[in-house]
């Protein structure tokens, strides 16, 4: 059990120093991180967001965010895995029943994790769900559906299941990973987070009770912030792999790399056209972290006293940090190699996959329509949608 902000902060940092050795040969070999999550689990790091009332250490998101950047700063991969576990947490803070939140609080608070089965491809649109939650006679439900980029199913001990009930409407359904019906398949082969086995979820006519189905689509007809928490995360991990680009170019700058020989110098780290632009991208890094801790004191802002207005300036104050760090990473992330040399992409080295992992990650969604979001809000006062990716 973590019991404070500074407790996770603690053990967060000590995970990502343990893990960050073999993060790149876990990348090469496509090694799945089993002991790792299991370890990262067992800190008890999962269940900090689980409310004080049901025994949680109920951590601020200045904490969370800073949680996810340290993580992923050693293994983007490995940090990804749990995103979608503190997402549906959320879901059930916001939604829940009563009874729900105390059984599925006290399985989070006992190490069990959760996974997602959200995204469908060859839809017409990404909300374009199709998954249907059919009403059984019994008061069950009955589950039918394919799902595409499930991070974090096949780890999981529960997978919730984004569907349309018979009204249309969005659900949750909070699955067992061993129930008869469901299938996880190890199928994803991005270029990119090679280690999240972010693959394919079918579900046959798997039975759910009524019990363990959450009206999602309630999350959204008044002021929430699903959808700042979720990307704030993201946004985090963005921040992480940046900084864990920068770090290593430092690394091997000052250890590796060769002077330019009209530099006049004994060694590359004491080039001023290299320090200039480290210098450079460490203005980028601190921007991209700055903008990450104001989302998140935005976010923490508006938990405290939730209304439209807030949670615009913490959805727009996420969007900002996530359209920043994004280009962030993937800047820094390319520049290892500028500032490296022609030894540094090496293939066997393997630090390639700081820009890969930043390159997939920034497909999860489109930054261009955050800064459209910011713009209409800055010029004409309009609030972002509430359709839970801002």
């Amino acid at each position: 059990m973590i019991r404070d902000d500074a407790e996770a902060l603690r053990t967060a940092a000590e995970l990502a120093e343990e893990f960050r050795p073999g993060a790149s040969g876990r990348d090469a070999r496509r090694e799945l991180p089993r002991a790792e999550l299991d370890r990262l689990t067992a800190t008890g790091l999962l269940a900090v967001t689980v409310p004080a009332e049901h025994g949680g250490a109920d951590v601020s998101a200045v904490t969370l965010a800073e949680v996810f950047r340290l993580l992923a700063s050693a293994d983007a991969s490995l940090a990804q895995i749990p995103q979608s576990h503190f997402a549906y947490v959320n879901v059930l803070r916001q939604q829940g029943s009563p009874e729900q939140r105390a059984f599925f609080f006290a399985e989070v608070l006992g190490g069990r994790r959760f996974g997602n089965a959200q995204s469908e491809a060859g839809t017409k649109h990404l909300q374009d769900i199709r998954t249907r939650l059919i009403a059984a006679g019994d008061g069950s439900y009955r589950l039918t559906g394919v799902k595409n980029y499930s991070t974090g199913a096949l780890f999981a001990d529960w997978i919730p299941v984004l569907a349309r009930a018979d009204d249309d409407l969005l659900h949750v359904a909070y699955v067992p990973a061993d129930a008869p019906g469901l299938t996880v398949t190890d199928d994803w082969d991005g270029m990119g987070q090679r280690t999240t086995a972010s693959g394919t979820v079918e579900l046959a006519d798997v039975v759910v009770p009524a019990a363990h189905v959450v009206p999602h689509h309630l999350t959204f007809t008044g002021p929430q912030l699903h959808g700042a928490i979720a990307q704030l995360l993201h946004a985090a991990i963005d921040a992480g792999i940046a900084a864990g680009a920068l770090a290593e170019a430092a690394d091997f700058v000052r250890t590796r790399s060769r002077p330019w020989f009209e530099s006049g110098y004994e060694s590359a780290a004491e080039d001023p056209l290299l320090v200039q632009r480290f210098g450079e991208l460490a203005l980028r890094l601190r921007a991209a972290d700055a903008l990450l801790a104001t989302a998140a004191r935005a976010v923490d802002t508006a938990r405290g006293d939730l209304d439209d207005d807030s949670a615009a300036e913490a959805s727009i104050a996420v969007a900002a940090a996530k359209a920043y760090t994004g280009s962030a990473a993937l800047e820094i992330a390319d520049a290892l190699f500028e500032v490296s040399g022609t030894r540094a992409a090496l293939d066997g080295l393997n630090l390639h996959r700081h820009w890969r992992d930043a390159r997939t990650h920034t497909l999860h969604d489109p930054a261009r329509w955050k800064i459209q979001h910011l713009g209409r809000y800055v010029l004409n006062g309009i609030r972002p949608p509430r359709h839970g990716l801002l």
